[in-house]
């Protein structure tokens, strides 16, 4: 790993442990195991840090559709979306933690939110697609994904609290099937 990513990675860490005004720069750079000069040579300010971290993962996230086939059926592209967002989020904790953390903050600049817009574009179009099919309900699409995201937010934070992780594939199967009946025509 070299030392940007170790720097993103040791941010990372503390910025989902102990939140984003009680993580200095300096404990950033201690974790990291590398100077404040350097840091401050990759990232002059840790807004820029956390905005990076924030379109990092909304880059990943939005990986997750590079293989989605528009040919299977509207459903089928559904739960495979709604599920594989789901396990990116499960494999990787933090930056479920991270992003909840920051979704409304001001921290995040416009054009981060603009590469986090684009993440979800091939949804758009499969909501849009589906609307158009009469497959899914004629409902806003905004409104159609706040409903979708509530209910992945929902499901990681049962899933990985302290006291209840008990979900396996069948509850996540039990939840794309409610979620998609809910949006469905």
């Amino acid at each position: 790993m070299n030392k940007k990513d170790s720097i993103l990675q040791a941010a990372l860490k503390l910025l989902t442990s102990n939140g984003l005004h009680a993580t200095p720069m300096s404990a950033i750079a201690k974790e990291a195991g590398t100077g404040m000069g350097t840091i401050y040579n990759y990232y002059p300010t840790k807004e820029v840090l956390i905005n990076e971290i924030y379109v990092d993962i909304k880059q990943q996230e939005e990986a997750l559709f590079d293989h989605f086939n528009s040919e299977l059926p509207t459903k089928t592209q559904f739960e495979t979306y709604f599920e594989n967002t789901v396990d990116f989020f499960l494999q990787n904790p933090l930056y479920f933690k991270f992003m909840e953390q920051l979704h409304a903050s001001p921290i995040i600049t416009n054009d981060s939110r603009t590469v986090g817009r684009n993440a979800v574009e091939s949804v758009v179009q499969l909501i849009d697609s589906g609307k158009n099919d009469r497959i899914i309900k004629n409902i806003n699409t905004s409104e159609i994904l706040q409903f979708v995201g509530g209910a992945i937010l929902s499901y990681l934070r049962w899933y990985l609290s302290d006291n209840n992780n008990q979900g396996n594939s069948r509850s996540l199967k039990n939840l794309t099937s409610m979620v998609w009946d809910a949006i469905k025509e």
